[in-house]
């Protein structure tokens, strides 16, 4: 592919991007530097600017810990990113008014098709509100569990208008509906929705090598990728490949908490994902970057107002370690009915989500820990 000039003005939108189109137009944006200090400078602005395409991709991983896009497989796993309509359906005089213009906030669904309860496609498994501050130096990802107990508003269909665990409003009325429900339960207003579809988890962290894992306290996995359906994860530091890390982030089934726990896996397995696809290892072989974002435009897709560019842009300086991780405040289980749930922890859920539309995240934090 030939590299487009210098001055040639890139600004990509509502469109599916090649994957090697992105890494060739995010080279030539800044002006040709001369002379030795200006190469420096340019291959640092290169280097830059690949860990911001890569952390947004990351973070559309999610984004997820890896999880699955259950029923919304894509169609193009080669060179683009599918692209849904998120947004079309929901009144815009019912959706929350952002308090801080600058912040970003993203919602990442995936789901686990291969979980023994599902019988269908239609149920998102993992759900996860990303927010980048203001200043775009940090992101707090909150998981909120499938099996939480809120409201959620009618569909087209005229399902819903009722309680429910909030993954039925996937089920009732898609993403559109989704959306509607959880900026509805937290009063955060939605910029741009990223799905993460499961057959291509395992290619991605292979594309890099495998990651690395500390694992807390060892088990057994009661349904995973082996034959025979058993996986065995011992205690301590150890480098997970694709199938290894998907069965240790995709387990609930032998913890006593179980959602929760798995929770805490797929955090892990975000953090260690994004350590280490920005890492210098896979950002100077062209070979490794190239696997990786191949395996990474086949797995994501994203709402139609998204524009990859720009986002890669505004998270250029995100890194593993600007990541903090919580869990929307709950009280843990209970039953509605025949349902086992998820109970919102009504005192702590109305500050703590008023903390995040303030995007005041040392509140957040203080909340957190209380």
């Amino acid at each position: 592919m030939a590299r487009r000039s210098p001055s040639h003005s890139v600004r990509p939108s509502r469109s599916r991007y090649a994957d090697d189109d992105l890494t060739e137009i995010i080279d030539p944006i800044d002006e040709e530097p001369s002379g030795k200090s200006g190469k420096q400078k340019s291959r640092g602005r290169k280097r830059a600017k690949r860990i911001a395409l890569i952390t947004a991709l990351v973070i559309a991983l999610l984004g997820g810990g890896g999880l699955l896009a259950g029923g919304l497989y894509l169609k193009s796993v080669d060179d683009s990113i599918e692209r849904v309509d998120a947004f079309e359906e929901i009144p815009e005089a019912e959706r929350p008014v952002k308090a801080e213009p600058k912040v970003k906030n993203f919602l990442m669904l995936g789901s686990d098709t291969r979980d023994p309860d599902a019988t269908s496609g239609s149920r998102t498994d993992t759900i996860i509100l990303a927010h980048i501050p203001g200043d775009h130096s940090s992101a707090q990802l909150i998981s909120i569990p499938r099996d939480t107990w809120v409201f959620v508003p009618k569909s087209k269909r005229g399902e819903g208008g009722r309680e429910a665990k909030i993954n039925a409003a996937f089920a009732w009325g898609g993403i559109p509906l989704l959306v509607q429900t959880i900026e509805k339960f937290t009063g955060v207003r939605i910029d741009n929705v990223i799905i993460v579809d499961f057959s291509g988890f395992k290619e991605i962290v292979d594309a890099l090598g495998g990651v690395t894992i500390t694992v807390e306290k060892g088990f057994t996995s009661t349904h995973s990728l082996l034959p025979g359906s058993k996986r065995t994860f011992k205690a301590g530091k150890q480098v997970m490949d694709g199938g290894m890390a998907l069965d240790y982030a995709r387990e609930r089934y032998v913890f006593a908490d179980g959602d929760f726990t798995r929770i805490k896996h797929q955090q892990q397995v975000i953090k260690a994902i994004l350590d280490k696809a920005t890492s210098g290892g896979v950002l100077s072989s062209p070979a490794k970057l190239t696997s990786f974002l191949n395996a990474t435009a086949g797995a994501v897709k994203v709402d139609s107002t998204m524009n990859l560019l720009d986002t890669a842009m505004e998270l250029r300086g995100l890194s593993g370690g600007g990541l903090s991780f919580f869990t929307s405040p709950a009280t843990c289980c209970g039953t509605k009915g025949t349902e086992s749930v998820v109970l919102v922890d009504t005192a702590k859920v109305g500050p703590f989500y008023e903390a995040l539309r303030n995007d005041d995240v040392a509140q957040l934090e203080a909340l957190a820990n209380k």
